[in-house]
């Protein structure tokens, strides 16, 4: 428990808060200035949105004395990634209305829209609405968009785990009305306030309370996930809270159950690291919401409140112990967890092109880059997909690997579909190398005020440089998990990639070296501060030794571990009191 004396500035901002109302009716109609007031751009995460400005030319802004050119970002809360053919249209007339003229798919299976100015804040989130997509929640200190496998009905147990999925992310969705009442005209509170005495449930002066989160909600960011064996689609030990289905003789029997995943760090900073999550025991399908709702209290009661770069959950189970977490979590519980089952995951990437599921349908994955769905370069992603809704009686899901699934395709749509996308210049993406199909990206520059360096924008421009190298040893269907952020946030869970570049400053990354396919291995720092050509310069003899000396189907970073290029980093570490019993199973 923390001392309220001592709660840092942003809990001070919660408690202030009236349940995530502040100012921001007052912000919103002030037209004076395109920005929110100081504690709004705070609350107005907890709605789904992020106040940025245009980097590019800020500085340019400045010399005019003009204040820096400021606009929203707005994410959805989308469980598992799923929407229809009319929600896709209505998101995709939006980008024009009021964003960028583009839509962006990020690695939490939501939609982003950027570019929204002030003023239209309120009719874009109306809007989203009323084809029933919220933002609730998709930021802020609470639990975000719960991400789910994103194999499309390949089986009944697959559709199960979106299930949860849903249900889970509704289950710890903020009670607050604040949501409502700004942004849908909804009835208001009147005299909202949280009573000093209140409690942890928040209770305020009218009744409305929050009974999971209490009035400070949590103490940071709050991810979950579902993942479906052999495939780790959602890097599940990435995750806050994970639940890894157990599927026997096709039927869904349960999850084990994990905790205490982030992948955020801050550069020069030892006390603060990526983490994976871990295995704490097996829970049946009807209790996984109790478990849930147990692990995000005991974050709420025992989380750092005084320090935010310690905030996370990761944090609070390196303070106190994996195994104190979880004998804190079972207490609340009407139950204790059983043994963790065996499970086996093959690798965290998506399949491309077509794939018939069992119900006779089928799913055709296409290759997004970095998730911009834009037209640009004759490329013309957003009219091939706009068309495609309007033939689709399917629906869409986003990847965790900001690609796209067109889903529950008629054998006679087939080809329609294929036509669609030939039309408008675009493909499956399915004759790319492994290297450039599964690569990922943050937004980085110019919106996102973390950004050290690029990495969307980047991305490209270093794929195919890194590619020509593989091509040279041979290497080029050879698949190689790279991720580049343009900070040490972990936005593209970097921290989980055989090669990733993390920003340091502009035109200079860190090299981190040493993830496997499956998602259950961190990597680690290789080379420092370093401009391109010198990370180029470093993975050539790496990469020549991996072609010269690679054993059968090994990969990258196994390679360099087995030849001792690398020490071996972290993997997946079981609870003391589940890891003999799961060996064995395994």
């Amino acid at each position: 428990m923390t001392d309220n004396n001592t709660l840092s500035a942003v809990e001070g901002i919660k408690v202030r808060s009236r349940l995530l109302r502040g100012t921001l009716v007052e912000s919103l109609a002030d037209p004076i200035t395109g920005a929110l007031a100081e504690d709004d751009q705070m609350l107005i995460k907890f709605h789904g949105s992020y106040q940025q400005d245009d980097r590019d030319i800020r500085e340019e802004r400045r010399q005019q004395k003009l204040e820096p050119a400021y606009s929203f970002m707005i994410r959805t809360r989308l469980p598992g990634g799923v929407c229809s053919p009319a929600q896709w249209l209505a998101l995709d007339g939006l980008a024009d209305q009021y964003a960028n003229g583009s839509l962006r798919l990020t690695t939490r299976q939501a939609f982003q829209l950027h570019g929204v100015i002030k003023r239209e804040l309120k009719p874009t989130i109306a809007a989203m609405n009323a084809v029933l997509i919220d933002t609730i929640a998709a930021c802020g200190d609470v639990n975000r968009n719960v991400m789910s496998a994103a194999n499309p009905h390949i089986s009944g147990a697959h559709a199960e785990a979106l299930e949860w999925a849903r249900r889970l992310s509704e289950h710890l969705l903020p009670k607050t009305h604040a949501y409502h009442e700004i942004w849908l005209d909804g009835v208001r509170v009147d005299e909202v306030r949280v009573d000093e005495g209140a409690g942890e449930l928040g209770e305020s002066a009218t009744g409305e309370s929050e009974p999971i989160y209490g009035p400070t909600y949590l103490p940071r960011k709050f991810k979950a996930a579902i993942a479906v064996p052999p495939l780790n689609d959602v890097d599940i030990f990435s995750q806050d809270l994970g639940f890894i289905a157990i599927i026997e003789d096709g039927k869904l029997i349960g999850f084990n159950l994990c905790v205490g995943g982030g992948m955020g760090s801050t550069h020069g900073d030892t006390t603060t690291f990526p983490r994976l999550a871990d295995v704490i025991g097996f829970v049946t399908p009807d209790q996984l919401l109790a478990a849930a709702e147990a692990v995000v209290t005991a974050q709420r009661d025992f989380g750092n409140r005084i320090v935010r770069k310690h905030a996370r959950l990761k944090y609070t189970i390196e303070t106190h112990g994996i195994d104190w977490f979880k004998a804190e979590v079972e207490q609340r519980l009407s139950f204790r967890f059983a043994a963790a089952r065996a499970f086996h995951f093959e690798h965290s990437g998506d399949r491309f092109g077509w794939v018939r599921g069992e119900s006779g349908n089928w799913h055709l994955t296409v290759r997004i880059e970095a998730g911009r769905v834009a037209d640009r370069n004759g490329r013309n992603w957003r009219q091939a997909l706009a068309a495609i809704a309007r033939i689709h009686d399917g629906e869409f899901r986003i990847t965790p690997n900001q690609n796209l699934i067109i889903a529950n395709v008629a054998d006679a749509q087939r080809a329609g579909i294929d036509a669609l996308l030939q039309t408008h210049g675009v493909d499956a993406g399915t004759a790319q190398s492994p290297l450039r199909l599964n690569a990922l990206a943050c937004v980085s520059y110019p919106t996102c005020p973390l950004a050290m360096a690029e990495a969307e924008r980047y991305l490209p421009d270093f794929g195919a440089k890194l590619e020509l190298l593989l091509v040279q040893h041979g290497l080029r269907d050879v698949p190689i998990g790279l991720r580049i952020t343009g900070c040490p946030n972990g936005c593209a869970r970097p921290f989980l990639a055989e090669i990733a570049l993390v920003g340091k400053a502009p035109g200079r990354y860190n090299l981190y070296l040493g993830g496997d396919r499956r998602g259950q291995r961190l990597n680690a720092l290789y080379r420092e501060n370093i401009v391109e050509a010198d990370i180029l310069a470093t993975l050539d003899p790496l990469l020549a030794d991996f072609a010269r000396g690679r054993s059968g189907d090994e990969g990258f970073a196994d390679f360099l571990i087995r030849s001792e290029a690398i020490p071996a980093p972290p993997s997946v570490q079981f609870a003391a009191s589940t890891r003999q019993s799961a060996e064995r199973a395994l």
